[in-house]
């Protein structure tokens, strides 16, 4: 499979041993950077691992920011991006089996190599459920009505 990953300068250490790992047990990588601990800012590469994935250049993403928050949050502006915060697999699992996720952030300051390999194997190997869970993914991809104010 096709994998995008991205980090900012807390990450770059997660993101490299993860792809080094994934590129070992036979999946085509494409690695957005940063590649060292220079201080970066998150949403440039959370923008453009979503723009990747938004253009069809890869099938599945992985953002690692110290925490996951901020760079989740910059790739879910993309809505061709339906990215989830996971420390631990049955999230990973869950976010593709009910809210087809095609990438994952992971919060590099918080979860090791071990954890982060089962969230990334969970998010990898799990097929989504569809049924009564494709219209609430359909929901979440509409566009928004515009608000009548108050």
């Amino acid at each position: 499979m096709r994998i995008a990953l991205a980090a900012d300068h807390a990450g770059f250490a997660l993101k490299d041993a993860l792809a080094s790992w994934l590129r070992e047990v036979g999946h085509d990588i494409v690695d957005l950077g940063t590649n060292g601990p220079e201080s970066v800012d998150y949403p440039r590469f959370g923008s453009l691992l979503a723009e990747t994935i938004a253009a069809g250049s890869a099938k599945r993403g992985i953002a690692v920011c110290g925490s996951g928050i901020g760079i989740s949050i910059a790739v879910n502006r993309n809505p061709a991006c339906r990215c989830a915060l996971v420390n631990e697999p049955l999230s990973a699992a869950l976010a593709r089996e009910h809210n087809d996720a095609n990438v994952i952030a992971l919060g590099a300051r918080l979860i090791g190599i071990d954890l982060a390999k089962a969230c990334v194997t969970a998010f990898l190997d799990t097929p989504f459920a569809g049924g009564r869970h494709q219209a609430r993914v359909d929901l979440l991809t509409a566009p928004q009505p515009q608000s009548q104010g108050a």
